[in-house]
């Protein structure tokens, strides 16, 4: 007797869902976790905003941590370390102190990045993940959010969302409707990347897609669900910086929740007709969704709202054609920087990496390396020069 589809479907999913552990317990092995790369000493100046010269000078008047020395005399840094001098010069620098360390002061509130669009594709994770990484590396502290069942932020973490993420460890922990809903600092786990805590993914995300409904019909509390996720993400807003939450590419209750959260929107686009297209149907829902839960009386306020052109190909006529038709409707809200479609960036992912995990040349030539790191870092840039304008910095 042959199989259903359903139980087709449940087989299938076994043997991708075992291959897949397999898979990252080779590259990750059961006693191990990713780790950081260090980052040599020029590197380690830029990312400050110094020399390579003075670092090298404190390292040999003994001031702040020891890096470590290569072969050949190169000295490398940790991030922690490199963090670690930050604070050393924003301790003798006074009015300068902000230049090496751009945490948010008293008064500022907590940036909260919306990355969304209905648009399987559009470059919401890799976009989510890059600006996350930037950020700890400018020695802010993170707060990644995953929020897709489909757990792929996630997996940019090292961890496999099946085996890792234990029940009720997900947001969904911290917005349920019931007595299992646990405090928000329960479902934040630390990472291995200095600076950033992740609140994982997993399918128990999409319980609260079910649960809803049913909470509704009920009346009481779960008529403000749309606050759900705003109330836990307050319950943790002063040990971080910015949070930045990687939507499910659909608009339902989780997304319209982490719409009303933002303070700042951020929408992947795909320069193709298609994905144009399908852009322009997810606005209209999302601003009759905004409208109705505005007239609710829930605080809808955003900072900005900003479109994200990714896996751009600058040789592509067509796709040139849609990013001048984008820039020509919505003018200053289309960031000015792009994120360039890179062999670097697709091989950084098939190992759960960014381009700022890997080494120049790693797996690259040195020039389309750096030619991702600087589309990167201008599109992070410009996101990050949003949040301070939002702080109320020049």
């Amino acid at each position: 007797m042959e199989d259903s589809t359903d139980e087709t479907m449940a087989r299938h999913a076994r043997l991708l869902s075992g291959q897949l552990r397999s898979l990252s317990e080779r590259i990750y092995p059961p006693d191990a976790r990713k780790s950081l790369r260090t980052f040599s000493s020029p590197e380690a100046a830029r990312l400050i905003g110094v020399s390579d010269s003075y670092l090298r000078q404190l390292s040999l008047e003994g001031q702040g941590p020891t890096p470590s020395v290569g072969p050949q005399g190169r000295r490398a840094y940790t991030l922690d370390q490199v963090n670690e001098l930050r604070h050393l010069l924003a301790g003798r620098r006074g009015s300068e102190a902000q230049t090496y360390l751009p945490r948010r002061r008293p008064g500022e509130r907590l940036q909260t990045i919306a990355v969304c669009n209905f648009k399987g594709g559009s470059g919401k994770t890799t976009s989510a993940v890059h600006l996350v990484h930037h950020l700890a590396m400018k020695g802010l502290r993170v707060l990644a959010v995953d929020l897709d069942p489909q757990a792929s932020l996630t997996s940019m973490f090292g961890l496999h969302p099946e085996f890792d993420v234990e029940e009720n460890r997900s947001l969904y922990g911290a917005i349920r409707y019931d007595d299992g809903r646990v405090p928000t600092r329960q479902v934040i786990q630390p990472t291995y990347f200095p600076g950033v805590s992740l609140i994982p993914g997993n399918l128990e995300l999409a319980e609260f897609e079910h649960d809803t409904p049913k909470a509704l019909a009920r009346g009481g509390a779960a008529g403000a669900f749309f606050l759900r996720i705003a109330a836990a993400i307050r319950e943790v807003e002063a040990d971080f910086d910015v949070c930045v939450m990687d939507c499910p590419p659909q608009l339902g209750f989780l997304t319209l929740g982490a719409l009303v959260a933002a303070t700042g929107l951020l929408v992947t686009i795909h320069p193709q007709m298609l994905d144009v297209a399908s852009m322009a149907q997810f606005l209209l829902m999302m601003a009759d969704l905004l409208s109705v839960v505005r007239e609710a009386g829930a605080p809808v306020r955003h900072d900005f709202l900003k479109y994200v052109v990714t896996r751009h190909e600058p040789s592509d006529g067509p796709q040139l054609q849609v990013v001048g038709l984008l820039r020509a409707l919505f003018g200053d809200d289309v960031l000015k920087a792009v994120a360039l479609k890179s062999a670097a960036i697709e091989d950084a992912g098939l190992t759960k990496q960014t381009v700022y995990e890997i080494a120049r040349g790693a797996s690259t030539s040195r020039d389309t390396y750096d030619r991702a790191v600087e589309s990167m870092n201008a599109v992070n840039a410009e996101i990050f020069g949003l949040v301070e304008k939002a702080w109320g910095r020049s």
